[in-house]
């Protein structure tokens, strides 16, 4: 038996089984049918001003494929069925979501083409703007004499962020997760060939955090300090995720950022934004075995000058020409040279040195990375011989970076 709660599209089916040994049926189940989802939220209507908007759609933004074979992941979710406008993009593999101020007048959601909405929202006029949904999932957007009308999806089709446990986390600063993802991201790999290289590893141990990136020729790593002692933990974190989390981050220093980790994502949590992303499976690399206090030479010297003096150099290569700057150290001195089809550079600067005299030679693209993300006035570079890393460190080893040298004679 079924019955209808009257207007309410609520359904409820009775089902009564009856015992040959009873004369009386026996309540068997009961089942209750709710009304799609649509239906409840087929007619949305928001108000908000064109600035926060145009924040929100270019924060989420971040997170919609360039390629996809599937097309809701090609839009925005417009959420505004609970107390908050909550705009969501999801590649399924990095997911953002992010809430903006605004009045609602009818809860509801739709999911709408994130290019399209974007551009649009983009040149729309500086004031409040209005959307508005239909039962066709049409969009209708009104902002001072302008009227634009779009169709829309289902919101229930979109795929929703992740859900993850908020038990194991970390807590540090915008300004500083910005410094060191500025610090480290360089360095990573752009081939999919090894897939650990195209993230960072996020290391907790023994109340710090390290940060480690690397290419196959240099190392990047940046330690910081945490407030609270946590639990062990080792993480890959793809560069992609952190290059579009450091677009979205304030800076600020008194501004926080909870960092929450299980064994498969993590989730970075700021302002009015979440960002979730899957973490790179694997081992990373023995990045231990790779760093050494050994050193036969060790340099002092300013780093504007040696960055200036290296960053003139490359005026003289043609992009893809590999020449190496070969740096002779001697007393007091640091000889910069270089040598290709355009011309020539000799130049000397100033420097201390402890240990023996060296002649080296180095990419000078990798060098000038590095030195651009020093922030202090001198840096000390140690070496053991011509074949081996050089690292560029300070005496704390907040920031370490290994470089390794070119074969200049084979050159």
């Amino acid at each position: 038996m079924r019955k209808t709660l009257l207007n309410s599209g609520v359904s409820v089916v009775f089902h009564f089984s009856t015992s040959p040994n009873k004369k009386k049926a026996e309540l068997f189940n009961i089942y209750i049918y709710l009304p799609p989802a649509e239906r409840s939220f087929s007619h949305m209507k928001i108000i908000c001003s064109k600035s926060n908007l145009a924040k929100g759609v270019n924060t989420v933004y971040k997170a919609v494929p360039s390629k996809t074979t599937m097309p809701i992941l090609e839009c925005i979710l417009i959420d505004a069925t609970n107390d908050v406008i909550r705009l969501t993009a999801n590649d399924m593999e990095l997911g953002i979501q992010t809430d903006i101020q605004g009045e609602i007048l009818d809860r509801g959601m739709i999911a709408i083409d994130a290019k399209i909405f974007s551009e649009i929202v983009r040149k729309l006029p500086d004031n409040d703007v209005t959307i508005e949904t239909d039962d066709n999932l049409q969009m209708k957007i009104t902002c001072e004499k302008v009227v634009l009308n779009i169709s829309g999806k289902p919101g229930e089709e979109f795929s929703y962020l992740p859900v993850i446990e908020k038990q194991n986390s970390i807590e540090i600063s915008q300004f500083t997760l910005k410094e060191v993802i500025r610090q480290t991201i360089f360095s990573i790999s752009d081939s999919e060939n090894n897939k650990l290289m195209t993230g960072e590893l996020f290391e907790i141990k023994d109340g710090m955090l390290r940060v480690v990136s690397l290419d196959g020729h240099r190392i990047s790593i940046r330690r910081i300090p945490l407030h609270d002692e946590v639990e062990d933990k080792k993480m890959i974190v793809p560069g992609k995720t952190l290059m579009e989390i450091s677009k979205i981050l304030s800076g600020e220093a008194e501004n926080m950022v909870h960092i929450f980790y299980t064994s498969n994502h993590v989730l970075f949590e700021f302002d009015n934004t979440i960002v979730v992303s899957r973490l790179i499976e694997g081992e990373y690399f023995k990045i231990d075995q790779m760093l050494s206090s050994d050193y036969e030479t060790k340099v002092r010297v300013n780093k504007k000058e040696l960055l200036n003096c290296i960053d003139r150099s490359t005026l003289l290569i043609k992009e893809g020409d590999k020449k190496p700057i070969i740096i002779d150290i001697s007393d007091e001195m640091m000889d910069l040279k270089i040598k290709s089809q355009i011309g020539s550079m000799d130049e000397n600067i100033y420097a201390s040195k402890e240990g023996k005299d060296l002649m080296i030679g180095f990419n000078p693209k990798f060098l000038i990375d590095a030195l651009r993300n020093i922030d202090e006035e001198e840096v000390t570079l140690y070496l053991m011989n011509a074949k081996a890393p050089c690292f560029i460190k300070d005496e704390e080893e907040s920031y370490i970076y290994l470089i390794l040298p070119v074969n200049f004679n084979a050159i």
